[in-house]
């Protein structure tokens, strides 16, 4: 079903603010994450400190900010986005974690980076689907948040294999030396942003080697969590 402007993408009914893209009803109807782990962003008994897993085995970001765990309706039109060739549902959902990550900032609970990267495609699959389309987000949200935007600081070196359907020691085997990064990242507070977050590989991938370029901290940002 074709969605046309000014039209919720979720329910269909008429938008007062046709660019947000989804109303304010079906904003509120999603389900966000409750009672998990600063750091993994994965259930636990405490959200003001890291979860025994994170103790255990410490991710080399320092916090994960999600909106939501990877489920309808959020994460259908997250497919639709990527599949179904509709850039156009970039800035939306950006906007869903613009609204999240700011009630976050506004509590106190995280604090505003440097620099928006986003986890980059490789030129072949961009060229196939005809967009990047973690790009297009990161575009807006570092408008928004008046964050440095440079997409060619962090680099798909690799094609690789999509992750979907690998156990995590194949993903992490899948991603080995897949990426590189340009520029200087000593002292800086930087975020690294994918649409969602499996078992963290892609992204403990690209935290490591910004920790290594000498990345001050270092947050993890997605819109969905797969719980």
């Amino acid at each position: 079903m074709l969605t046309m402007v000014g039209y919720c993408w979720l329910c269909h009914q008429n938008l007062y603010f046709a660019h947000h893209g989804i109303c304010c009803i079906c904003q509120r109807q999603l389900k966000r994450l409750q009672k998990v782990c600063p750091r993994c962003a994965l259930p636990a008994e405490a959200e003001s400190i890291s979860c025994g897993r994170c103790l255990k085995r410490p991710p080399p970001w320092q916090q994960l900010v999600a909106l939501t765990d990877y489920a309808p309706p959020l994460s259908q039109l997250i497919q639709r986005y990527k599949y179904h060739s509709t850039p156009q549902l970039a800035p939306v959902l950006a906007r869903l974690f613009l609204l999240h990550w700011q009630q976050g900032y506004r509590e106190g609970r995280w604090h505003k980076p440097d620099y928006i990267l986003g986890i980059p495609l490789h030129r072949k699959k961009r060229w196939q689907r005809g967009f990047d389309h973690i790009e297009l987000m990161t575009y807006s949200l570092s408008h928004w948040l008046q964050c440095t935007h440079r997409p060619d600081l962090l680099q798909r070196s690799r094609a690789t294999l999509t992750q979907r359907g690998l156990s995590a020691t194949q993903r992490k085997t899948n991603l080995k030396n897949a990426f590189q990064l340009r520029g200087d990242f000593v002292d800086q507070h930087v975020a690294i942003f994918d649409d969602v977050i499996t078992t963290g590989t892609t992204l403990r991938e690209a935290s490591q080697l910004l920790i290594r370029a000498g990345a001050r901290s270092v947050q993890a940002w997605a819109i969905c969590r797969t719980l």
